[in-house]
């Protein structure tokens, strides 16, 4: 598709890395800070039009690192739909994890108190890395906040509120999230 193409080529011209096929169902927003390094995996997906997923996507993907030594890093075969993915220090997704629609990672708090009523946009005061593994699920709507390591093949329930780490094969669930094993019907369909 003519529009896919363009859309690869204006993530290469904003300094997005693409290490190999990148798969684009509407345009995604992009913005890499001079400096910092978002890279895209082999086989990476990025639904950003209405019908690109079943429950509809009501922004398209969101990609951002906000400082000079961030880094948004998404390994091979990650999937996303309507997901907002914003780096002021590290977000590092491992390879064939899926973001459902409208899911949202952050690593800083945007704002900081400043003087007596303001407000102050340094995005790299605070900010703690965020580490999902390989094979996860991240449930529509589910927000992982900043210093939260995923283990591999956990699941993030729909509308979680992730505040604190999921080992490896847990799920989180609820705001604040509780995490809780996964039963062992659900990790292998013969039990």
């Amino acid at each position: 598709m003519a529009s896919s193409l363009l859309w690869r080529w204006e993530a290469r011209f904003k300094g997005v890395t693409i290490a190999g096929r990148l798969l684009l169902a509407g345009r995604p927003i992009l913005s890499v800070a001079p400096g910092s390094r978002l890279l895209l995996g082999p086989g990476v997906q990025l639904n950003s039009s209405v019908r690109a997923n079943p429950l509809g996507c009501f922004q398209p993907c969101v990609l951002r690192t906000l400082a000079s030594d961030a880094v948004l890093e998404l390994g091979p075969n990650v999937g996303l739909s309507a997901t907002a993915l914003i780096a002021g220090k590290s977000i590092v997704v491992g390879e064939g994890t899926i973001f459902g629609a409208g899911a949202l990672v952050v690593d800083n708090d945007f704002h900081a108190p400043e003087g007596e009523w303001g407000w102050s946009f340094d995005c790299t005061t605070g900010a703690k890395p965020v580490r999902i593994g390989r094979g996860c699920f991240i449930g529509a709507r589910a927000i992982v906040l900043k210093g939260v390591t995923i283990g591999d093949r956990a699941v993030v329930g729909a509308g979680a509120v992730v505040t604190r780490d999921v080992p490896a094969g847990h799920r989180a669930v609820g705001n604040p999230a509780r995490v809780l094993p996964i039963s062992a019907s659900a990790r292998d369909p013969k039990v």
